[in-house]
């Protein structure tokens, strides 16, 4: 075949995936990432029109912030990525006053304050950290040599307990959970050496005393308990995870059919619209219909994580891992506590839980990690002599 006749066959500039490349670059989006989100999200609207049992309005409130959310996550995507690194510090010390004023001024539901109100709108400033908190850390650690030594570390550790620990006295746990994971992750991506990691472990081991006496709430503790034997108290802190572990179980392998389930229709089931959602997919889908779940989570961790190593610098790769590594958090806390293998903290199932903020933050969220994967490719200049 002659030069001439091999060009022919190229394919011709625009079409096929030189054209696709050139529309995610200009609309600043990943198609395989979106297409994956929008699967998720259309499975999310099914199990909760049946675990609200069939309300329209909770429909109507959920497809109003998913609207909102894949806006936030378009608007997100078109910021550069340069431009974050720069605000970080800002967004980190924001989120702090914010913070503050939540427990100073904040408004209370359950027992919990946990959120502000500002002309009418209501609102969790923690859920601002879970963004803010990956993309300072990533924006420090960045700019130095990897991996870290040990100041950096115990800037690192500052910089994620200030916010963890006023999150912690809100009091909620979930969420101070997934931020500080959101900060720790990008110092263990940073190449964290062994050695400190072993440290930690056994630091955290012998402070488990301290924490159980003097740090936890006696719910918190009482989750803790209940986790570990349910059937001591069947009707009463005991009944949540009895009641999941019931409809998982009677789904079997192919489940009873949508809308046909009854733990979540006959209000066996509490918060089955919110934290125990999976639950009443189980029970209506089935093993199969949870693993068809959990094998479109994975790809979106695969295709998040193809995103973390193909980044242009130290700062997206830590950033993008981060953040799918507090992604991967969610869904494992949420399944567990479900299962009874973890303590009930509160995380929903992300993309499936009704929700607000948490899914509007979820989803800026993979906006950075789609400005990541569409950053142009740098073009390095020749250094002066």
């Amino acid at each position: 075949m002659s030069s001439r006749d091999f060009l022919r066959r190229l394919p011709k500039t625009g079409s096929g995936f030189g054209r696709r490349e050139r529309l995610q670059q200009r609309l600043h989006l990943d198609f395989t990432l979106l297409f994956l989100l929008l699967v998720i999200t259309t499975i999310g609207m099914g199990v909760l029109y049946s675990a609200s049992g069939e309300s329209m309005d909770t429909m109507r409130r959920q497809g109003s912030f998913f609207f909102i959310a894949y806006i936030a996550m378009f608007a997100t995507a078109q910021v550069p990525v340069d431009f974050m690194r720069r605000m970080a510090p800002w967004a980190y010390a924001g989120g702090i006053v914010l913070l503050i004023l939540v427990l100073l001024i904040g408004d209370g539901a359950k027992g919990a304050q946990r959120w502000l109100v500002l002309g009418g709108f209501r609102f969790q400033p923690s859920e601002i950290m879970k963004l803010a908190m990956p993309i300072t850390i990533a924006a420090y650690l960045g700019q130095r040599f990897l991996p870290p030594g040990l100041k950096h570390i115990m800037i690192t550790l500052l910089l994620v307990g200030i916010p963890t620990a006023l999150i912690i006295d809100q009091p909620d746990l979930g969420t101070s959970i997934l931020v500080a994971v959101s900060g720790l992750m990008v110092l263990f991506y940073a190449g964290l050496r062994w050695r400190y990691i072993f440290i930690a472990i056994v630091t955290f081991l012998a402070s488990l005393w301290p924490i159980w006496h003097f740090m936890m709430h006696d719910y918190q503790r009482l989750r803790v308990l209940t986790m570990l034997n349910p059937e001591a108290d069947r009707l009463g802190a005991g009944w949540n995870i009895i009641q999941s572990k019931t409809a998982i179980g009677s789904g079997g392998l192919s489940g009873k059919g949508w809308l046909d389930g009854t733990q979540s229709r006959l209000d066996f089931l509490p918060e089955g619209h919110t934290d125990f959602i999976i639950a009443v997919m189980a029970e209506e889908f089935g093993l199969l219909g949870v693993l068809t779940l959990l094998g479109i989570y994975i790809l979106v961790i695969i295709r998040c994580m193809m995103i973390a190593r193909s980044a242009q610098d130290s700062f997206g790769t830590l950033l993008a891992a981060s953040l799918t590594t507090t992604f991967f958090v969610y869904i494992f806390v949420n399944m567990g506590m479900v299962s009874g293998l973890l303590p009930v903290v509160g995380v929903p199932l992300p993309l499936i839980s009704q929700g607000g903020t948490a899914i509007v933050t979820l989803m800026a969220g993979f906006g950075v990690l789609m400005a990541i994967a569409t950053e142009r490719k740098r073009v390095m200049k020749p250094q002066k002599p």
